[in-house]
Parts: structure tokens; sequence; C-alpha cells
């Protein structure tokens, strides 16, 4: 079995080798933005970030658009769970996170 760092060096060529043929063909580009997500995750502040912490992780489109949202908690490296934000809780989210981050 390959060693991870061979399988990412591959991996990385193959997205070179896509990202170029994008970069010349505005059908691939389109093709491939319109596929393309992304995710902001902040990082909220705690006492003893060693022990306990919590973070909102944001999915977007391509153009930046708020399509979900998902709250994260942990107590230490190992216990670990996720939570589903609400559309009314996500509103107030995106509200106060807008003022201060290119957020839609």
């Amino acid at each position: 079995m390959a060693d991870i760092t061979e399988a990412a060096e591959k991996k990385l060529k193959s997205r070179i080798r896509k990202f170029k043929k994008v970069a010349k063909d505005e059908n691939e580009k389109e093709k491939f933005f319109d596929q393309l997500g992304a995710s902001v995750e902040i990082f909220l502040p705690t006492k003893d970030p060693e022990k306990q912490g919590d973070s909102i992780i944001f999915y977007t489109t391509a153009e930046g658009k708020i399509i979900d949202a998902e709250y994260s908690y942990n107590e230490g490296e190992e216990n670990f769970t996720s939570l589903p934000i609400l559309d009314k809780d996500l509103n107030v989210l995106t509200e106060i996170f807008k003022a201060n981050f290119k957020l839609d």
C-alpha cells in the first residue's frame, strides 16, 4: 500500500492538472465552480482550550452564500460532538459575524 505522502503528492499533481485545465477553458471553469463549496470554522474563545473548545462551522457556496452551519463542541481530543444549527439561530449568527467577516 502506498505511503500517505506519496498518495497526497499524486493527488496534488492531479489537482494541479485540473486547475490548469480550468484556468484555460471558461466552460471547465464554470463547471468546476458550480461543484465547489467551502467552509469557514470560527473557533470561539474558551478559558482552557486544552480541556474544552467549541466552534461554529459555516458551509458556503463558491459565491460565499451560507447554506448550512454546525456547532462543534469538544472536551479534550477524544470527546467530541457536532450539532446542526437551525435556520432561526443561523440568522442570528450570520448577523453577528458579518460585521467582522465577509459572510452572506
